[in-house]
């Protein structure tokens, strides 16, 4: 029983964290993904009500729409430490993130609208037999911002802009149980969704005809589910142990963000940005399971995460080839936020770069193809979480192509 215990308190510990450079997708705007995700001093569109909504007022025009979607085609590896000789791949299922902007000029100085994007998200497939599946099988998480924004240009250089943020999120995952019967091993399914708030905020500054530069706070949105369902599916005699309707409740922060960018136009054709991104994930520290129903198999459980704040840096250029044409490149570094022994499988926590390209092909004056395509590499990491003595050896790596279509007038 005891050990029964400690497996689901393990589960508990290792498959509902949102964790920073895993589940934060940084793929808010085609043109921006092209130059390795950097905007916040950057006039790309509609897609600044994301990136710096104080920028969106000085968007040339009177009406804005644009919409994309990326393909995220993941993979990880895992090689148990040793003196195992065991290893595993994931099997993930792809990963499509989206993004709408529309927004409208009602004055020389004011601007209107509303985005929606899925800035938070993964889909992780290990598989039912893997050597971890007491700990995690399968997971799908997935957080949906929709952001009403006004922008307003308080001189000609400078210019403000923010609004609210709803978030609709959304959790499914699956681990197996150490419970034999004829039908084979035990397992759980959890599954919850929530509705949560935040804001976020933008500065913008012309600084000269050539440079630009913002800055642009996104605030921490705390996930609070209550009512998630938990269901069993155990061997009879130890169905007493796991009541059926159980419940759970738990609260997963997703981070604040503050960007500083600049932009400079070093000739008529090339256009420079650099962003440097602090990722607010300290306040990461514990994850809280709460169940309705509890028993001598199944508690309630504290466990530790102390994440640490993190930094990305992202350099970016774009370059007009020709009049109806624009080309893009892009690097990133992203640090993890997980410390030494705090490692878990569900999206492995590595040091990751991206590398990027992209173009816009000018259909007409008014409508634009945008695409992207991102390469994610991590860092090889030997590491593990110490309190249920999970170690191993973890690659991850993903190639993230993207498509859009921007429209103005």
């Amino acid at each position: 029983m005891k050990y029964l215990f400690l497996t689901f308190a393990a589960f508990m510990l290792l498959t509902f964290p949102v964790k920073g450079e895993g589940y934060q997708v940084n793929l808010q705007g085609q043109k921006q993904t092209g130059m390795g995700h950097t905007g916040t001093a950057l006039l790309l569109g509609p897609s600044s009500i994301h990136f710096n909504p104080g920028a969106l007022s000085f968007l040339e025009g009177n009406y804005f729409l644009s919409g994309g979607i990326s393909g995220v085609i993941s993979r990880n590896t895992f090689v148990k430490a040793q003196p195992s000789v065991y290893s595993a791949e994931s099997d993930n299922p792809m990963g499509t993130p989206f993004t709408f902007y529309g927004a409208v000029r009602l004055n020389e100085r004011l601007v209107v609208g509303i985005g929606a994007n899925s800035p938070y998200g993964n889909s992780l497939k290990w598989g039912d037999d893997w050597d971890g599946r007491y700990l995690i099988q399968d997971i799908s998480l997935q957080a949906i911002y929709v952001q009403p924004t006004v922008s307003y240009a308080i001189t000609p250089n400078i210019s403000i802009g923010g609004g609210p943020v709803v978030v609709f999120g959304s959790v499914d995952l699956n681990k197996a149980l150490p419970l034999e019967s004829a039908d084979g091993e035990g397992g759980v399914n959890l599954k919850g969704s929530t509705t949560a708030y935040g804001y976020n905020l933008g500065l913008f500054f012309r600084v000269s005809p050539k440079l630009t530069a913002g800055v642009n706070y996104r605030s921490e949105v705390l996930m609070k589910i209550d009512g998630g369902d938990a269901v069993f599916t155990v061997p009879p005699g130890m169905a007493g142990n796991f009541p059926d309707n159980n419940t759970f409740s738990a609260e997963l922060p997703m981070p604040s963000n503050l960007t500083f960018g600049i932009g400079w136009k070093a000739t008529d054709k090339l256009l420079l940005a650099l962003d440097l991104q602090s990722v607010g994930w300290s306040s990461y520290d514990e994850l809280t399971f709460d169940f309705e129903k509890n028993t001598a198999a199944l508690q309630d459980s504290e466990n530790p995460r102390n994440f640490e704040n993190s930094m990305i840096y992202r350099i970016g250029a774009e370059y007009t080839a020709l009049p109806s044409l624009k080309v893009r490149a892009g690097i990133y570094y992203d640090e993890t936020p997980i410390p030494s022994d705090y490692l878990t499988p569900e999206t492995p926590g590595t040091n990751k770069t991206g590398l990027s390209t992209g173009f816009s092909w000018d259909l007409n004056t008014n409508l634009t193809v945008d695409a992207s395509l991102l390469y994610i590499a991590g860092e090889e990491r030997k590491d593990g979480y110490a309190p249920l003595n999970f170690y191993g050896t973890y690659n991850s790596s993903a190639w993230i192509p993207g498509v859009g279509l921007s429209w103005s007038f």
